[in-house]
Parts: C-alpha cells; sequence; structure tokens
C-alpha cells in the first residue's frame, strides 16, 4: 500500500515539460550515459520533502523502489536508505551497505551515486577493510567505478586521502568522462583540505591525467598556480 501511494503521490508531482529537460540533462538517448533512463519529472527537493512523509516505509519497501524503472523513484529510495542508514545501529547499517551493494545496476546516474555512495559505502568502510571500493574500482560497470572513488568522498571529509589516491591512480587512464570528472572532484577536494598532497600526486601523474580529470582537480586552485599547472610550468 506504501508503494502504491508513493508512486501515485509521484506521478501527481510530476511534470511533463521538466521530465523532457531532466532527458536532456541526464543524457538519456541513444548512446548516451543514461540511454532509456525515464523521468518524470520530479525535483529532489520535492523528493526529500517526501522522505518526510513516509517515516515508516520499511528498508525492504525502499528497495522495492529502487528497483524502479523510474528514476525519481530510484532517488526517492536512496534518499531514504541515506536517512535510515544514518539513523540505524550497526546492523542496520549492515544490511542497507550489503543491499547496496547488491543493487548496484539500480544505482546507475551520477546523481544516484554522489547522492548515497559516501554516506552508506564510504561510511561503513571507515573502520574496515576498503578491500570492496577496490573491487568495485575494477569493475567494468561504469557506475561502480563511480561509486568507489564516491565513497572515499567519506574518508576525505576525516583527512584520510590515501584510499582517494590509491583509487585515482587505478582510475587514472579510464576512458569515461563520468569517471575523469569524478577523480578530479576528489583530488579537489584533497586539496581544499591538504594542498601538498594533492600537488604530490600531481606532480607525478599530470602527464598521464585525462586534460578534465586534470582541470578538475586545479579548478580551485589560486590562478597564478592554475595557469602554470595548465602550462606545466611546475
Amino acid at each position: 500500500m506504501i508503494i502504491r501511494n508513493i508512486r501515485k503521490k509521484l506521478q501527481q508531482l510530476g511534470s511533463e515539460e521538466k521530465a523532457k529537460v531532466l532527458k536532456k540533462f541526464f543524457k538519456t538517448g541513444p548512446g548516451e550515459y543514461g540511454e532509456g533512463d525515464v523521468f518524470i519529472g520530479v525535483g529532489v527537493p520535492e523528493l526529500r520533502k517526501m522522505v518526510k512523509e513516509y517515516p515508516d516505509i520499511t528498508i525492504e519497501e525502499s528497495v522495492q523502489l529502487l528497483r524502479s524503472r523510474i528514476h525519481e523513484e530510484r532517488m526517492l529510495a536512496l534518499l531514504i536508505l541515506v536517512g535510515k542508514y544514518s539513523k540505524g545501529n550497526e546492523d542496520v547499517k549492515k544490511r542497507i551497505y550489503e543491499l547496496y551493494l547488491q543493487h548496484t545496476k539500480f544505482i546507475n546516474s551520477w546523481d544516484l551515486v554522489d547522492g548515497s555512495a559516501h554516506h552508506i559505502v564510504g561510511d561503513f568502510l571507515m573502520d574496515k577493510s576498503k578491500e570492496p571500493i577496490y573491487r568495485l574500482a575494477k569493475s567494468n560497470n561504469l557506475w561502480e567505478r563511480r561509486i568507489a572513488i564516491l565513497s572515499t568522498f567519506r574518508f576525505i571529509k576525516y583527512d584520510n586521502y590515501l584510499e582517494t589516491l590509491k583509487i585515482s591512480r587505478i582510475l587514472l587512464t579510464d576512458e569515461q568522462d563520468l569517471i575523469h570528472k569524478a577523480v578530479g572532484w576528489m583530488l579537489r577536494e584533497i586539496g581544499k583540505r591538504h594542498i601538498s598532497t594533492e600537488e604530490i600526486f600531481l606532480k607525478k601523474y599530470y602527464k598521464r591525467m585525462p586534460r578534465t580529470m586534470f582541470r578538475y582537480a586545479i579548478e580551485k586552485f589560486p590562478e597564478s598556480k592554475r595557469q602554470k599547472y595548465l602550462k606545466g610550468d611546475f
């Protein structure tokens, strides 16, 4: 019943005009990374409000939503799971973490990954073996590789940069632009906290880095230093 009510509410909130914009923004056309994804035109602020409207939804019901073909239903499911994870005990956290990794084929867009990976995977692995994210980093699945690097955002927030740098090294020659942007972003986050650590990595690998990754990584550098990096004058 709760799933039916949620889906009905989402359809009521949906907008055909907004759905068209989202389909274009998330590149759902033939051959694009979001090919075939279905949007009904509900924004994230509206989805966040809905999370509060359904506090009694279970983890299992949330996962049922996550399996949907509709993008907004998957996003809502992830927002709910992130909330339940943050408030849960260790058993709940473990259950959500395991379900998350079992359903990565449904976490198949950059917004879905970016809003959930570090909150669930990164947080759960804070005091545990990081081997799962290394497996994800070597996956043939674009989104699992993005989950790997975005999960390390949680570590960065606690000034642990080692895993980010190791995963960045694995993804250095990745062919996907969405991975280039994600790696560059995480390197930039390191630099915001400890610029010398980022620069050691850049000076060692900049010649092998895709240009997009490099530009993202140095985006917040002082302009004079950024120009030197772009010219290779360092």
